[in-house]
Order: C-alpha cells, then structure tokens, then sequence
C-alpha cells in the first residue's frame, strides 16, 4: 500500500489562479469548480501562493464592508504553500494531511512548476479502493 502514489489519483486540470485576479473573479472560480481552494501561478505555472474559500470569503466581507471592491488574489493568498510530488505516497500524503491544516495540496515537479492537485476525499477514494482491493483478494483466498 505504500506504493500507492500520488500521480495515480491527483487532479491533473485544477482551477488556477493569477495574482491579478480580483477576489470575485477567484472566488467564483472556486465555486464553480467545486475545489475548497487552488493554486497561484506566474505566467510559467510556477507555484507562488494559494488561494482558499476561507481567505475569498474574508476578503469579499471586507470589500462588502467597505463597497469597493479592491482585494486581488496577490492581496489575499498565502505564500507558505505545502507542496508535494506526483511521485510521493499517497498513505505518507495522508499522515502529513493529519498533522498540517491543508485540505489541497499542489503537485508540483522539481522546479516548482504545477502538475495537478490531490484533495484529501481524492486520498480516502485512493486508500478506499486499495483496501477494498486487498480485502477482496483476501476473501478470495478464504473461499
């Protein structure tokens, strides 16, 4: 099962954002597509920061407040994205999902360029499957 990789379950088409985007733009991207967040990208889809619903949903209340909105995604994302690699293992995705805070992560190849995203419901329907699998090999053997 440690063998399971990334590459096998990410998303290879996410919703992307550009630091010129305006937090509407960003934000009806995100609802959209139906992702909790995504990546930043410069014009070499090198990632440089990450847009989530929470940091959109602050950043439309204040532009509410204030009725002008304002707020770009350069505004608003973090820079201190978690990456992974496409290679990397889904199970130690998993225990890394169980100590930090994101949800999404961004794959990404050695310098840095996106690849895809994976979700934690993409790493449960990875581990599902694969257990599934195994107990069924299992029961197999019983019978």
């Amino acid at each position: 099962m440690k063998s399971i990789r990334i590459a096998d379950y990410m998303n290879n088409h996410p919703v992307i954002f550009n630091i010129n985007m305006s937090v509407a733009e960003a934000s009806e991207k995100l609802i959209n597509s139906h992702q909790s967040g995504g990546p930043v990208v410069d014009i070499y889809k090198h990632v440089i920061g990450f847009v989530s619903e929470q940091e959109c949903l602050n950043h439309l209340l204040e532009d509410t407040y204030l009725s002008e909105p304002h707020t770009t995604v350069e505004d608003m994302m973090r820079t201190d994205v978690l990456t992974v690699g496409c290679e990397d293992s889904i199970l130690d995705l998993a225990q890394k999902m169980s100590i930090n805070k994101p949800k999404l992560y961004p794959i990404v190849d050695e310098s840095k360029r996106l690849l895809g995203i994976i979700s934690r419901s993409d790493i449960l329907n990875a581990i599902n499957i694969h257990l599934r699998s195994f107990y069924e090999k299992g029961h197999d053997r019983i019978v």
